[in-house]
């Protein structure tokens, strides 16, 4: 993922709401979101190049997702797929903080990494550049490709829009509406990660419309005070047009 909004114990109604896109390269070879065959409680995408995920939820509640951290001097082409941290925590059984103290003890071997998870009790937060666990408070939170709650342009934009969005609910289309914002923000406030400039304004859109690489998923995802989760993945083709929308809705367990 590139962007991740969790709204965590703010709507009454949705103790839990996400809000992502998945930005990569087109070329990519993925599954769309399903319930996994090898472990059918999870539902998640799959990145057919390594296995993993970037983002999936439990019929028992177990949220996770993952968001690279862009620090293109340090990375490491032959480093391990991130994306088995994300099926690591959903098939487990462990807490968010039990999980990502494991986690912790083998970051090394990971090029930069932001992982979110949720066991319905805590929303956790692991960065292994800063090597540092959060326990988020209740609020809305925004994660791209730095730090939990960044100053970075597409962070907090996003976390107004979805402020509103969340007034919307049980109707998802607001939290989908600013997820397609391809907005470019202006020079004077971008951040500087080490890519081209021109790179640095692609990327710091909400959603990236590009050619070869660009946001591929919005995913909305509703967990219920009930236990109902509703999952909403929309796909993306080459320069924004849009591909195969679906829904999952089931009763999960309550915590």
């Amino acid at each position: 993922m590139c962007l991740i909004l969790a709204a965590w114990r703010v709507h009454p109604d949705f103790p839990l709401v996400i809000a992502a896109n998945r930005d990569e390269y087109f070329a990519r070879p993925t599954r769309s979101a399903g319930f996994w065959p090898e472990s059918p409680d999870m539902l998640a995408g799959r990145d057919l190049s390594a296995g993993g995920t970037w983002l999936g939820i439990t019929r028992n509640g177990r949220f996770a997702a993952l968001t690279n951290c862009r620090d293109p001097q340090s990375h490491d082409p032959s480093a391990p797929s991130r994306g088995s941290l994300v099926t690591g925590f959903l098939e487990g059984k462990q807490s968010s903080q039990a999980y990502l103290v494991e986690a912790a003890a083998s970051d090394a071997r990971f090029n930069g990494f932001n992982l979110l998870v949720c066991d319905g009790r805590e929303l956790a937060c692991y960065n292994n550049l800063e090597q540092r666990t959060e326990i988020l408070e209740p609020g809305i939170h925004g994660l791209s490709n730095h730090v939990m709650n960044s100053s970075w342009p597409k962070v907090t934009t996003a976390k107004k829009q979805m402020q509103d969005a969340l007034k919307q609910l049980p109707d998802s289309e607001g939290l989908f509406r600013f997820l397609s914002d391809d907005s470019i923000a202006a020079d004077e406030v971008l951040p500087a990660t080490g890519v081209s400039l021109e790179l640095e304004r692609q990327l710091s859109a909400i959603f990236v419309n590009g050619p070869a690489y660009g946001t591929r998923n919005s995913t909305v995802l509703l967990a219920g005070s009930d236990g109902h989760v509703v999952f909403d993945e929309q796909e993306w083709k080459e320069n924004g047009s849009s591909g195969n929308r679906q829904r999952f809705s089931f009763n999960g367990s309550r915590h």
